[in-house]
């Protein structure tokens, strides 16, 4: 097994929203010991606290251009794996849930000399986020818009029904490469987001989709990883008695992607704290975000 980070050539279009000459970023990829690759994109200084971010369902490792500044000014360094089966990330075998995910992870501290690391993980890729947390590598488990499983909200829904998100996505996706990225943004927020977000946020989706270059051209992507976690979230559960570290969410009252009664619930099981706000989906992101990254740097 190769735990050795290797640099990855990576012209993201999400790094088109940050200024140009930015020094704090790169791309790499580590091999796992099934011979699957891991990608992941690294920003902030080199020398910072490390997290984890988990983005959401879709996405990849370009949603971390939308907490990059926030990064930085926290003294951050903010790695962001592809999943498997999102952007350049191998898929993952048979079975493979985000419990799965913590061994996965563990390369990638290893490739990157990190002992422990926070975790964050914003929508869907907030199981995974608490998944990993379950791990005694990491310090402080952050959550942004997270998605509580089982829950039957945003894509668990459709997920039961056979084959629905891999014919629905990819029909979205050629409609987003059309529309441009305010359909996408639509999608997570009813706010008006500057034209350096819109960027990004599309940038995340149409590379999670396998169809990073939709700008050039229509592609239909690949949507068979959303469809394999939407339904984990409907079928699976997560289990806040494993965790044994400080927890921290916040949540907007107006999301209507990620129902908030199920985080109350999870948060007051683990004994963390719930911090809600007037937002939706997006917007708790983009006003809480920094905040996430502050609070994981504080031990």
């Amino acid at each position: 097994m190769d735990q050795h980070a290797t640099p990855a050539a990576d012209a993201d279009a999400a790094s088109r929203a940050d200024a140009d000459g930015d020094a704090t970023r790169r791309a790499a990829a580590v091999d796992l010991p099934d011979g699957r690759d891991l990608d992941y994109s690294v920003r902030g200084p080199s020398d910072g606290f490390p997290v984890v971010l988990h983005h959401g369902t879709p996405g990849s490792r370009l949603f971390a251009a939308l907490l990059a500044d926030a990064a930085v000014e926290a003294g951050v360094r903010l790695i962001t794996p592809d999943r498997p089966g999102y952007g350049r990330s191998s898929p993952p075998p048979d079975g493979w849930d985000w419990h799965g995910w913590r061994e996965d992870l563990t390369a990638v501290l290893d490739a990157e000399s990190i002992d422990r690391a926070g975790v964050c993980g914003f929508s869907g890729g907030g199981p995974f986020a608490i998944a990993a947390a379950e791990s005694d590598r990491t310090t402080r488990l952050a959550l942004l818009s997270t998605i509580v499983p089982p829950s039957d909200a945003g894509l668990a829904g459709p997920a039961r029904v056979p084959y629905a998100i891999r014919l629905l996505f990819p029909l979205f996706g050629v409609f987003a490469s059309v529309s441009g990225p305010d359909a996408v943004v639509g999608q997570y927020t009813d706010r008006s987001v500057s034209p350096a977000v819109a960027r990004a946020v599309a940038a995340d989706f149409h590379e999670a989709l396998g169809s990073g270059d939709a700008r050039d051209g229509v592609s239909l992507g690949d949507a068979s990883a959303v469809e394999r976690e939407s339904r984990s979230f409907a079928t699976e559960s997560v289990d806040p008695g494993r965790l044994d570290r400080p927890v921290r969410a916040w949540h907007g009252t107006r999301d209507d992607n990620a129902p908030i009664a199920p985080v109350e619930e999870f948060v007051d099981d683990c004994g963390g704290t719930l911090t809600t706000t007037d937002a939706d989906h997006l917007g708790t992101l983009l006003d809480h975000g920094a905040d996430a990254l502050r609070w994981l740097t504080a031990e």
